[in-house]
């Protein structure tokens, strides 16, 4: 989905390990981002208050507040994309970072040709589709206006519910969406905890949606946390 050049972006990194602050902001400033770097979660936060980043790369473990209590004290006042870096990996770390409000999440040690996709997929996102009704994935084409998903050319045809799930995933592309999130958005607060529904819709999706539903490129699997539309 393309929707706004991404480059001169301010981006903030929070990290205490001075080789990867050093990293990331060489490989930042070489792509044209403006990059500013700070060691501790404090810091971080306050830093965000000044100089408005339009992006966030957050370690979890940091030496005073951890990662994931950042996002929770930016979210009260800042809706900026906040990409985790951390070499935590366990199901249960990704979730809660991602529910304590963490647009995505990417662990150490990481390639920086996928970190710079997931950052150009945040700042999309971010921008969000202005006066556009009508997103492009590929070959996969979801028109707002007119209520209308169509693949390769060919009208798809779509329950409401499967056109919900549909819609919210375009609205939050390259975003990962958590089990619970979809749930909850979907279906209600009351089937958050109902991850069969979740999959059985998924798997109606990628028959109507995916040239080859065992090999998805479309709704992508974040194992144990949930999907994300490329």
């Amino acid at each position: 989905m393309i929707l706004l050049e991404t480059k001169g972006a301010r981006i903030l990194i929070v990290d205490d390990e001075t080789q990867i602050r050093r990293l990331l902001k060489v490989a930042l400033a070489g792509h044209g981002y403006e990059v500013e770097e700070v060691a501790a979660g404090q810091e971080g936060l306050n830093r965000a208050a000044l100089f408005r980043p339009d992006l966030v790369i957050l370690d979890l473990g940091l030496p005073d507040v951890g990662g994931i209590e950042v996002v929770r004290r930016l979210r009260e006042w800042s809706k900026v994309p906040v990409i985790i870096l951390s070499v935590k990996e366990q199901e249960e770390d990704k979730v809660s970072a991602l529910d304590a409000g963490a647009d995505d999440y990417v662990t150490k040690p990481f390639g920086m040709g996928e970190l710079l996709a997931r950052i150009r997929a945040a700042l999309r996102h971010a921008a969000g589709p202005g006066e556009e009704p009508v997103l492009e994935f590929d070959d996969l084409v979801v028109d707002m206006a007119h209520r209308h998903v169509n693949v390769g050319g060919t009208d798809v045809r779509l329950t409401p519910t499967e056109y919900d799930l549909v819609k919210t995933f375009a609205l939050n592309a390259g975003k990962v969406l958590t089990h619970k999130y979809l749930l909850r958005t979907i279906w209600g607060p009351a089937y958050e905890n109902d991850t069969h529904y979740l999959r059985v819709y998924i798997g109606q999706l990628r028959r109507k949606l995916e040239s080859d539903p065992s090999r998805p490129r479309h709704i992508i699997t974040e194992p144990g946390v949930g999907y994300r539309l490329l």
